[in-house]
């Protein structure tokens, strides 16, 4: 593995998202000095936090998978996850509800997944779940190690084994196809294969490996930590300055000092000079390639992810049919794809996650109070509405999306709502990211594993990207990884 050359001993870290905190965890457990520097005011980057009127908001992801990846940050230093956060296993880990008045709840335990596909839709669909829950669980062990945790220094490092095997599990072809192998009910379909759209890619076009999102969804276990998912970045925040790190927030970097194909020092917008032996920029890639002065080469433009519109609603009545997480189908699935990700246009039947994390902390909101937080993806401003359009066309949205969660049984949804934030391309954009998506650069074959951004960076020798623009990818997991993956760098 390729690594920064020369001295290392004094790190700076810009970005106190999960995969700086990752790696400035990871760089302290290997004896670097470590220097964090934020813009904000407090750790968490996506996974922030805003006091609405006494309802506390996450701002970012709301469902934490695979938290022995949080923990193996922690351990770096001697620490523990499960000592500094209060996490509970999400039983259903979702509810999901179809536009035929049905309803299934998505267990991860396997027998009780079972039983409840063989309510929902018949013995041969149960035995159908029962392989492919074995098939998702080959998939993941396939593709973890190799695939997946791993810093890429040439496509060549595809050619293992272990490729072979992904091959022959069928990860090269389509996902809806491999999945409508196991099981031919298309609403059970949509459960394994809406992951797809995480990754930023429609389930006709993605590659099958991208089953492993919904191994870590459906099979690996779903948490909630109490407090919120904001409790995350604060508890690795708390571990990080523990073991030595000098946390620097409201500290926006302005330039990078660089001489001989070394960046010497990190100046900050205040003026101030922090010497350094290498850095990690973790910011948005755009930002990034800023302060580098300097883009890759590649031969076609990033494509990026559909973005999408949260409403953040606290209210003062909440509905028994909502789980903590609960997926609302619309009618139409292939449409839905093309709007979002070929044509630019809004969600003409919608698919929304509904987030209550009240659930199971009523602490988050005042009493009596419930939190709500709903998500519709939408076109990102590169294929849909630019951002400006999102000025006027965000009220009327938001109004459009109430009226859809009233038709689909949140009665009085409008009516309940005491606070209310509303997140549309236009706050994305706003907040650096490109073409106005959370979800950063798509996972297509050519922006995936060796193809996409590489965390070295040509002519900077002492510079290592992290985060979701680059290896291994998007979600709370990947982003952990590749922290890690820099701090290895």
């Amino acid at each position: 593995m390729k690594g920064v050359p020369g001295r290392t001993d004094h790190v700076v870290v810009v970005g106190a998202g999960l995969s700086g905190l990752a790696c400035a965890l990871h760089l302290l457990g290997a004896g670097r000095r470590v220097t964090l520097v934020e813009r904000d005011g407090g750790p968490g980057g996506r996974a922030g936090r805003v006091d609405l009127g006494g309802y506390q908001v996450d701002t970012g992801p709301t469902v934490l998978t695979m938290p022995d990846l949080a923990d193996e940050a922690f351990a770096a230093v001697g620490d523990s996850l499960y000592r500094r956060v209060e996490l509970t296993a999400l039983h259903p880990a979702y509810r999901a509800g179809f536009a035929d008045g049905s309803s299934l709840d998505v267990h991860t335990d396997g027998e009780a997944m079972e039983e409840e596909v063989r309510r929902f839709a018949g013995p041969a669909e149960a035995a159908g779940y029962r392989g492919l829950r074995e098939w998702l669980e080959r998939l993941y062990r396939a593709q973890m190690r190799r695939f997946i945790d791993t810093n890429f220094d040439s496509p060549f490092q595809l050619l293992h084994p272990d490729l072979a095997r992904l091959a022959a599990l069928g990860g090269f072809g389509r996902l809806d196809g491999r999945i409508g192998r196991f099981l031919s009910d298309d609403r059970l379909r949509r459960v394994f294969s809406f992951q797809a759209l995480y990754a930023g890619v429609a389930p006709a076009r993605a590659l099958a490996a991208y089953a492993v999102i919904a191994y870590m969804d459906t099979v690996a276990g779903v948490w909630f930590p109490k407090g919120g998912m904001h409790a995350l970045p604060r508890a690795m925040a708390d571990a990080a300055a523990e073991a030595g790190a000098e946390l620097r927030w409201s500290a926006e970097v302005s330039t990078l000092e660089r001489s001989a194909g070394r960046v010497r020092a990190v100046r900050l917008a205040s003026g101030e000079r922090i010497p350094c032996d290498a850095v990690v920029l973790t910011c948005e890639l755009p930002t990034a390639y800023r302060l580098l002065g300097r883009r890759p080469r590649r031969p076609a433009r990033l494509r990026h992810s559909p973005s999408a519109v949260v409403l953040h609603a606290g209210t003062d009545r909440t509905w028994p049919q909502l789980a903590h997480h609960t997926i609302s189908f619309g009618a139409a699935w292939e449409r839905t794809f093309d709007e979002l990700t070929r044509t630019g246009e809004l969600m003409s039947d919608p698919s929304l996650l509904i987030t209550r994390p009240t659930t199971h902390d009523p602490g988050l909101a005042p009493p009596g109070g419930h939190l709500h937080y709903v998500l519709a993806p939408c076109p990102n401003t590169a294929v849909g509405p630019d951002t400006a359009a999102w000025r006027d066309l965000g009220p009327r949205y938001r109004d459009s999306l109430v009226a859809e969660l009233e038709r689909r049984g949140l009665d009085g949804f409008g009516d309940s709502v005491r606070e209310e934030l509303l997140v549309t391309p236009l706050d994305w954009t706003a907040q650096g990211h490109a073409a106005g998506s959370p979800f950063s650069v798509s996972h297509t074959f050519a922006q995936t594993g060796p193809f996409r951004p590489r965390n070295l960076v040509r002519g900077v020798e002492n510079v290592v990207l992290a985060g979701c623009g680059t290896t291994p990818g998007v979600g709370v997991p990947t982003v952990l990884i590749s922290g890690k993956l820099a701090a290895a760098r």
